[in-house]
């Protein structure tokens, strides 16, 4: 999948602080995707959140390829164990945006998990081969 965002000017900068097993899932659903970019749909809000090594962006389902909200800069090296937040910059584009946020603190881990329970599984359960030893 192909998407060409466009950004306006900056309309504020926060630091925040994303919960571990967020940033985790995120990281290792991101790793298992040869594109580089995993496209996560947040339905209940009609948001695309769009995840790469640098940044999750999200866009809204009416403004098509606008970016509303985008969070960048992760520093996880700053942390001392996988379970702690990790820090990142959030940077809204829009004012409305601000609020929209609040919202997806919690409906972005929702869809994530749903979308790590959609990713494709074995078929069939793992088979161990023996081998004559000697």
């Amino acid at each position: 999948m192909e998407i060409n965002c466009y950004r306006n000017a900056a309309f504020a900068t926060e630091t925040r602080f994303l919960p571990a097993e967020t940033y985790n899932l995120a990281v290792t659903l991101l790793a298992h995707e040869a594109s580089g970019q995993l496209f996560v749909p947040i339905r209940s809000m009609q948001y695309l959140a769009i995840i790469d090594h640098e940044e999750f962006v999200f866009i809204d389902g009416e403004r098509k390829c606008w970016v509303d909200i985008a969070w960048q800069k992760f520093k996880p090296q700053t942390r001392s164990s996988l379970v702690e937040p990790v820090q990142y910059e959030a940077v809204y584009y829009r004012l409305e945006s601000i609020d929209w946020m609040r919202r997806l603190q919690s409906e972005f881990p929702l869809a994530l998990r749903q979308f790590a329970a959609k990713e494709k599984k074995p078929s069939a359960p793992a088979k161990v081969l023996k081998f004559p030893s000697g």
